[in-house]
């Protein structure tokens, strides 16, 4: 059976890999729990881990730190894996002010191991990365833009379909995150040209699901959908609460991952979100979250905003579809919002 090695196996879209790819693949999942370390305990993923052992027949577990050279050296050499889907990170903007070195060491040299790893011991083997739109920076915010009612959007034909992949990704804003993200991002592509590799960058947008585990300063709708349940107050940061996002339910990041795997290309970006159909507003999150929960929402403004934040940003997914067209969005934000408000509700039993 071939076997495929996910790296922050505990996470949303890792665990979501692991469970697609479960019928057909050895899984092997690689977590240390980082994000409870990161984000206290409130972060912790263990749940998570042991939920993926109870559903997955032999599911493999690695405790394991990327940034360990030797560790993920030595992992990759004996197991062989015919496939590296890379989600492990630190994923927060916010946090990586506080802590630059574990956030440099962790998204840029953390994706350098396994990368090196990758062509070292198996170089044919497809590499996917998690990457993220901080990528662009605060860049987008220079789009031309309206404001409506419950929220911005692009006042410019040339983005009625959302950013795509030629947008720059220099000379702007991006958070200490962002521009580790950078590195590893364009690290990927590097492995992929310069030694004729199969990697794919996956610029996320918001990534979400009922299995996220969401706090402030990651986790957008996971967060925002457990305050409500809670009736714990949220907190809106600048722009009016209008700021817009594109959501992408894990599932259909997994499709997608396997569409890649199927017909795998040489350093790949793809811009990976819900795109135009699948945006909201803070606002417009509070009131699909108070449909399903029938709860209303608690929040306070903050006139400031994150550094670095987007405005607006959703994702122009007609390169991912040009080059997979068997590919699409198949989970609606409306169905997503309302398995996100299912799970927490069972989890807080």
């Amino acid at each position: 059976m071939k076997k495929i090695l996910v790296t922050g196996s505990s996470g949303l879209v890792g665990s979501e890999v692991c469970i697609h790819f479960a019928k057909d693949y050895e899984i092997h999942g690689l977590d240390n729990n980082q994000r409870a370390v990161f984000f206290g305990p409130q972060g912790d993923t263990r749940w998570n881990q042991q939920r993926l052992s109870s559903l997955i027949k032999d599911f493999k577990h690695h405790e394991l730190d990327i940034r360990d050279r030797k560790g993920v050296l030595e992992l990759i050499k004996g197991l062989k894996p015919d496939v590296i889907v890379h989600t492990a990170a630190q994923p927060s903007h916010d946090r990586a002010a506080a802590i630059p070195f574990d956030d440099f060491d962790t998204n840029a040299v953390g994706t350098l191991n396994l990368l090196e790893a990758t062509r070292q011991f198996v170089p044919e083997t497809p590499f996917i990365h998690m990457s993220t739109n901080k990528v662009y920076g605060d860049a987008p915010n220079k789009i031309k833009l309206k404001e409506l009612e419950t929220r911005w959007d692009y006042d410019d034909v040339a983005y009625e379909h959302g950013i795509a992949e030629t947008f720059t990704i220099d000379q702007s804003k991006h958070s200490l995150f962002g521009a580790s993200k950078v590195a590893s991002d364009v690290m990927v592509q590097e492995y992929g040209r310069y030694f004729n590799m199969y990697t794919c960058c996956l610029r996320g947008g918001c990534l979400t699901g009922p299995n996220h585990t969401g706090v402030e300063l990651h986790g957008f709708l996971s967060y925002l959908v457990k305050c409500n349940l809670e009736g714990k107050k949220y907190s809106v940061f600048g722009y009016k609460g209008k700021q817009v996002r594109d959501n992408i339910h894990s599932h259909d990041i997994a499709c997608f991952m396997e569409a890649f795997i199927n017909e795998p290309r040489i350093g790949e970006v793809y811009n990976l979100g819900g795109g135009r159909e699948n945006t909201c507003s803070i606002l417009e999150a509070f009131a699909i979250t108070e449909k399903f929960s029938e709860k209303k929402q608690v929040y306070e403004y903050n006139d400031r905003n994150r550094e670095g934040d987007h405005i607006c940003y959703y994702s122009d997914l007609r390169k991912m579809k040009e080059h997979y067209p068997s590919w699409d969005i198949t989970i609606s934000l409306e169905e997503t919002i309302r398995q996100i408000v299912d799970a927490w509700k069972t989890r807080m039993l």
